[in-house]
């Protein structure tokens, strides 16, 4: 095992990009972000991040060899991400799995077919040293090293993720899945996922993040580039029950070709602070954007989520959808933009916010940022924050159901659209996530 104290300096860069034999280019990248993240400065909006930097572990790697044999792994890594159902949902569901724990990846496998395919599907250290030029080719190119303060931390330290590349005219009948697990005191997670979806191809790609609870701060500061070429489509799905003590602070953006389609299915249901707006750059004429989220935020959390939709394409759609739900004194915010260029003429974009607030206690506020700078193009804009209808659980109550399986249903019955987006399998775990986390001990 290597295990790097607290705190980063230049020195600790260079440590990791010997240690991952990489050219001189990603060295003199990571140099190059170092230098960018000690000189920029926190966002200037949302919650307010209280971290100390020195206080974090930037790399930790596991005496684990990565395989892609599940019955190698060690017995104790095994057991935490079968009792997580890794395994089941790779035997019954998935194309395809990455797992990573800590710095580095531990177990990755795929099926045969994807092989048959000329998929690649592989951790992105790996992919660096096996497919250079494709990698360098797209690699920072979305999201620059100077981006935000948490981009370029990424840029420094990053260590581990997912790298995939679907050729033209190819379809992946079932999703592939990352799942990535902090599970040390103090520690940052820094992964780094780089999609290519090339022509006329579709990718349905799923992630999933844990990690236990301690009494000090971690910090996930993730950066998640994806390439929708001409006539593809890509779906990314999340869904991450962070613990309390995670600050969760991550880049996604996409961007999208002509006739192209990225939908981005994310749900936040842990970690203490969550500042998350997957983007779509929606370049290509006709191409299409849609973000559907949730955020649940219950007491001592911050969930300031959203979307981005920047439309620089002709006759390119949009499409947010957002709900979120507080209790407890939990704070649960949406944040977006939108975006119709000038050259973006006859476009269109929609954008939806509702809010359910369970108690007195809890919060929600919008900051939506809608610009249309041409004539023949339209954003329409509704946000609605409520408590649960009174006279709909009194008439659920009134049919014999108790006062919490009726919040339960009225709950379940907000986020539907949601919930409808997800894959059986995944759809069943975020109902019993929801009601551990948000529907116990609510009393309205």
């Amino acid at each position: 095992m290597i295990e790097f104290g607290k705190g980063l300096s230049e020195d600790k860069i260079k440590m990791i990009s010997k240690l991952k034999n990489e050219p001189k280019w990603m060295l003199d990248y990571r140099l190059d972000s170092y230098k960018k993240f000690r000189d920029s400065k926190e966002p200037s909006f949302g919650p307010k991040i209280k971290l100390n930097f020195n206080d974090i572990r930037y790399y930790k790697s596991i005496d684990s060899e990565l395989t892609n044999d599940w019955n190698k792994v060690d017995d104790n890594l095994r057991q935490t991400f079968e009792e997580i159902g890794i395994r089941k949902a790779e035997e019954n569901y998935l194309s395809g799995v990455h797992v990573q724990y800590e710095s580095e990846a531990l177990y990755h496998n795929m099926l045969k077919e994807l092989n048959d395919k000329n998929v690649i599907f592989l951790d992105t250290d790996t992919a660096l040293k096996m497919y250079p030029n494709i990698f360098k080719k797209y690699f920072g190119t979305l999201v620059k090293n100077d981006d935000n303060k948490y981009a370029s931390l990424n840029g420094s330290v990053w260590s581990g993720g997912t790298f995939i590349y679907v050729p033209p005219h190819t379809k992946l009948d079932r999703p592939l899945q990352s799942y990535f697990r902090i599970n040390s005191k103090d520690m940052g997670q820094f992964e780094r996922t780089l999609i290519i979806v090339d022509e006329d191809s579709e990718l349905h790609y799923i992630e999933g993040c844990t990690a236990p609870t301690y009494s000090s701060d971690s910090l996930h500061a993730a950066v998640v580039e994806i390439f929708v070429e001409k006539g593809a489509k890509c779906r990314y799905t999340t869904i991450q029950n962070w613990a309390n003590n995670v600050y969760n602070l991550v880049t996604k953006r996409a961007q999208v070709e002509e006739n192209g389609v990225m939908e981005w299915i994310d749900g936040n249901i842990g970690s203490k602070v969550t500042m998350k707006y997957p983007a779509c750059i929606l370049k290509g004429d006709y191409a299409k954007g849609s973000c559907i989220t949730i955020a649940v935020a219950n007491e001592g959390q911050v969930q300031d989520t959203g979307a981005k939709m920047i439309h620089l394409g002709k006759y390119t759609k949009s499409n947010i959808l957002s709900k979120s739900i507080a209790r407890s004194g939990g704070n649960a915010s949406y944040r977006g933009t939108v975006k119709i260029t000038k050259q973006a003429s006859d476009s269109y974009a929609n954008v939806k916010c509702d809010t359910i607030l369970l108690d007195d206690k809890s919060k929600s506020d919008t900051f939506p940022l809608n610009a249309c700078h041409n004539g023949s193009s339209s954003i329409e804009h509704e946000a609605t924050v409520s408590k649960i209808d009174p006279n709909l659980l009194f008439y659920l109550m009134s049919r014999g159901i108790d006062e919490d399986k009726a919040t339960e249903l009225l709950i379940m019955g907000f986020i539907e659209a949601f919930r409808e987006e997800l894959p059986l399998e995944y759809a069943v775990e975020l109902n019993q996530l929801l009601k551990g986390e948000t529907i116990k001990e609510c009393k309205l």
